[in-house]
């Protein structure tokens, strides 16, 4: 997959069937339009997908936590088989561009083609561009419009605002189902307060980008992706409140039946189901306590997914 940055800079000279959006998530809304792109590329034109670097309503003065980073965004799409990720840098220039503008630019330099895209999807100063201009533009560019509608799940459309509603409120099952994939955190790992290996539980910890939106702090069921394997664990995400000190949210994992070195390496942990709420211990003895019936519950958990597989 080839990544672009310089959109106003950027000419293709390969014809592209392009779908446009912030795509938080990248959810099953979002594979809807994605299967159309690449139903579109099957003909011999490039599957483009244009984004910006923030989402257009995030400013300077303060981080809006969004479920896919950037960087994520990047990876899902190489995964799914994009042939260009173009990231553009939500700038002023591009902020002001008026609509027409807009499409003008864009079939220029991404040689588009086709254009897939959502019933939501606005663009332009003041958003004033939606499927309906691009539509009245089409026959004047030369390129052709395919509007897919919104897919829902339970009477309601599928979309970032509801996974977010879903992950705030700790209901992992519906907040994936809705992703169609495991909502994760990724990420270095990075050395802790080696507590956990002390009390007979060693762990890995991951500290996610500020920008990421997390889950309510707490104990998951997760499910580990580390040096191409799989691994069963068990997740707090937090601050770590028996800890002393200002400690900064992250990701806490036990895995089953692991051992070894891995700092520094690079671990995606999926969040499977809710637990229990983070708790403050009175001290190490009540935190070992917990400790245990929280693996234990997991064994559980793993052990009835098994039973159910096996149905």
């Amino acid at each position: 997959m080839r990544y672009e940055k310089d959109f106003l800079h950027l000419q293709l000279t390969e014809p592209t069937v392009l779908s446009l959006g912030k795509f938080d998530g990248l959810h099953r809304g979002h594979e809807l339009l994605m299967e159309s792109v690449f139903e579109k590329a099957r003909t011999g034109l490039k599957a483009a997908v244009f984004t910006f670097d923030i989402p257009p309503n995030q400013t300077n003065e303060s981080i809006q936590q969004v479920i896919t980073t950037n960087e994520e965004k990047q990876q899902l799409f190489m995964e799914r088989g994009a042939d260009y990720f173009i990231e553009c840098p939500f700038t002023k220039e591009i902020m002001q561009m008026e609509a027409e503008q807009f499409i003008e630019q864009m079939v220029k330099r991404l040689c588009v083609k086709w254009i897939v895209v959502g019933t939501d999807f606005h663009f332009g100063h003041h958003r004033r561009g939606d499927y309906h201009m691009l539509q009245n533009y089409a026959d004047l560019y030369g390129y052709h419009v395919l509007v897919v509608q919104k897919m829902q799940y339970q009477g309601r459309d599928i979309s970032s605002t509801y996974i977010r509603e879903a992950l705030l409120n700790g209901s992992m099952e519906l907040a994936n189902e809705l992703l169609g994939y495991p909502y994760f955190i990724q990420g270095k790992i990075i050395h802790g307060n080696q507590l956990g290996r002390t009390i007979g539980f060693p762990t890995i910890n991951i500290t996610p980008p500020p920008q990421k939106l997390l889950p309510p702090f707490g104990v998951y069921v997760s499910q580990i992706h580390l040096d191409g394997k799989q691994y069963k664990g068990i997740t707090n995400i937090g601050k770590k409140p028996t800890i002393q000190g200002d400690n900064p949210a992250g990701a806490e994992t036990y895995i089953y039946d692991f051992k070894g070195d891995v700092y520094d390496r690079t671990a995606k942990v999926e969040l499977l189901h809710f637990e229990r709420p983070e708790m403050k211990f009175d001290g190490i003895g009540q935190l070992k306590r917990q400790l245990e019936k929280d693996i234990a519950y997991g064994a559980q958990y793993f052990q009835n997914i098994g039973v159910i597989d096996m149905l």
